[in-house]
């Protein structure tokens, strides 16, 4: 039998009284929040464009989704793909299905029609939820992948009144009715499913929080987009540690919640670290920063979070001047490296504003559901993303081992704690290379990310591991170079590759977008490359540096460096 031990860690305590350890709810991701809606049945739960939802409403309608599912079938342990943005019905589904014992796989709306085939297959999903905006895309991956269900949700069904009819007259007309073959039904009838007698009883009170709760898919930056295993535990856990880490008493307060649900950050802080703890999510189903602006001078969230392109966008655009940004009690920036110049610019910006606080930038992984490293409120050092929440244990190891390496020594960053995956669906190989059981008798997620740890216990991301580029025999990290080329006063966003070399295996080059204004000349690229002379080893000097107008996204937000060349 392993004996477990508390791995080691060291104790900070200049934070304030934050907790080293957390009493987690022994309940279900549907559980605890239904426990807060009890609690608070009338303070809103969900704000969406302009409506309202109380939590007694946010209650009455996960019990409404899951009876339906249940009487069409689905069954504990059966996965449901939901492909929605942020609606509340995307909410309904999550928690609807959870409290029968089912699993949804989120996914984005936008996923192209083989993505889509690939995400049932991989989900083994008989019955898919979108938006009717979508139907035609699904009629084609029906072509190719059939399922047995297809519910068709609409956006004006959570409207109030004179938007919904707007909505319905201007928008919604334009796309396709549902076909008539007993497959697509609409959210409507679905609802009418719940008004079916049931026998026995359809919520699982008795769950194990261990086992899979919500399944959601890698970015696919790096490799194989795999679907990610995570349980109840996980989620609560990642919820409650956040709540904690953000320094301030969460209940009553509201979360701009732009980020989106079918990515880790924006469905573990964005909506369920706020639905435990008795706050407001105000959803935000497609974002532009000229929307996103207005919503925040109407709304005047207490928190924002965000990846790094959405602060680029906002401190690059005027649609915030003059506004008062005091409401703010939290700003936290994760799901890709914070470059040191964004973050400067963007403190500049909040301060500017009458905002009291910094940004704090954090560090995580879909496959720890989301944040698990954040800088704390009261203490920053430049260029760390932070110290590990409660009861999460940060090491370095030695890359390609798990040999913990020396404090200020760099390595891969491995972590251990209530949040990590249960493991990713038909990967044994990657499961066994990513959860790795150590001399502490704790398995350990193997994160593929560069870093280093100091003395103090604050936690430095290098860069992705399988993205560092080897030139010449010399190892060169994109970030730090973003880093400096960000710096440059006509830039706004950079991108790092490697390219093949027949001479030196890899080269360098840099892609950068430029400011607003500034013009693509032969003399700004020779100032870029002085600049870049002056601060940058030779080695691992860029070649070219390649002007664009802007640099392609994934669907979450991050730069997508691999559709570069």
């Amino acid at each position: 039998m392993t004996v477990m031990s508390e791995p080691k860690a060291p104790w900070i305590s200049s934070y304030g009284d934050l907790p080293f350890h957390l009493q987690y709810s022994d309940k279900s991701m549907s559980g605890t929040v239904l426990a807060a809606a009890a609690k608070d049945p009338d303070f809103t739960a969900l704000s969406f464009m302009g409506r309202n939802i109380p939590y007694k409403d946010l209650a009455r309608n996960i019990d409404l989704a899951a009876r339906s599912f249940y009487n069409l079938g689905i069954r504990p342990g059966m996965r449901v793909l939901v492909c929605l943005p942020n609606v509340p019905q995307a909410v309904y589904c999550l928690y609807g299905l959870n409290l029968i014992g089912a699993v949804p796989c989120m996914i984005h709306p936008l996923s192209a029609i083989d993505e889509i085939v690939f995400y049932l297959n991989e989900g083994s999903c008989e019955m898919a939820v979108t938006l009717d905006q979508f139907y035609g895309k699904f009629l084609k991956v029906m072509e190719k992948r059939k399922v047995k269900k297809l519910v068709i949700a609409r956006i004006s069904q959570e409207l109030p009144f004179i938007k919904s009819v707007a909505y319905s007259l201007t928008t919604e007309i334009k796309f396709p009715a549902l076909r008539p073959d007993g497959v697509a039904i609409t959210w409507k009838r679905f609802l009418k499913y719940a008004d079916r007698p049931i026998e026995g009883r359809y919520a699982v009170e008795d769950k194990d929080i261990n086992s899979e709760a919500v399944v959601l898919f890698s970015g696919g930056t790096t490799g194989t987009t795999k679907g990610i295993r995570l349980s109840d535990r996980n989620f609560n856990a990642m919820a409650l540690q956040t709540a904690v880490m953000s320094h301030e008493d969460v209940r009553h307060t509201r979360m701009l919640a732009a980020m989106p649900v079918f990515h880790g950050f924006g469905l573990g802080v964005c909506i369920h670290t706020m639905m435990i703890s008795g706050g407001t999510s105000i959803l935000v189903p497609r974002f532009n920063v000229k929307s996103y602006a207005g919503l925040i001078k109407k709304e005047r969230p207490n928190f924002i979070a965000g990846v790094p392109t959405l602060y680029e966008a906002i401190v690059s655009s005027n649609y915030l001047d003059g506004v008062d940004l005091s409401c703010l009690k939290g700003v936290f920036s994760g799901g890709d490296s914070l470059s040191i110049e964004l973050k400067k610019r963007f403190d500049a910006f909040l301060a500017a504003h009458n905002a009291s606080i910094r940004v704090r930038e954090g560090y995580g992984a879909t496959e720890c559901v989301t944040a698990c490293c954040l800088t704390p409120y009261d203490k920053e050092k430049e260029g760390s993303i932070g110290i590990p929440f409660p009861d999460t244990y940060f090491k370095i190891c030695t890359v390609g081992t798990i040999d913990e390496a020396a404090y200020g020594t760099e390595g891969e960053i491995c972590l251990t704690g209530p949040s990590v995956m249960l493991g990713y669906i038909n990967h044994e190989d990657e499961n066994a290379s990513t959860l790795r059981l150590h001399a502490d008798g704790n398995v350990w997620l193997h994160t593929g990310d560069l870093g280093m740890m100091d003395e103090e216990g604050f936690v430095y991301f290098r860069q992705r591991i399988k993205r560092m580029i080897v030139t010449s025999g010399y190892n060169v990290y994109p970030s730090q170079l973003e880093n400096i080329i960000n710096g440059h006063p006509a830039v706004r966003m950079s991108c790092v590759i490697g390219v093949p070399d027949p001479y030196k295996i890899q080269k360098v080059k840099a892609f950068v977008v430029l400011n607003e204004g500034v013009n693509d000349t032969p003399g700004l690229r020779e100032n870029l490359m002085d600049y870049c002379r002056e601060r940058i080893a030779k080695y691992a000097m860029p070649y070219e540096i390649e002007v664009r107008d802007e640099l392609p996204k994934t669907l979450v937000g991050k730069i997508a460096y691999t559709k570069l060349s």
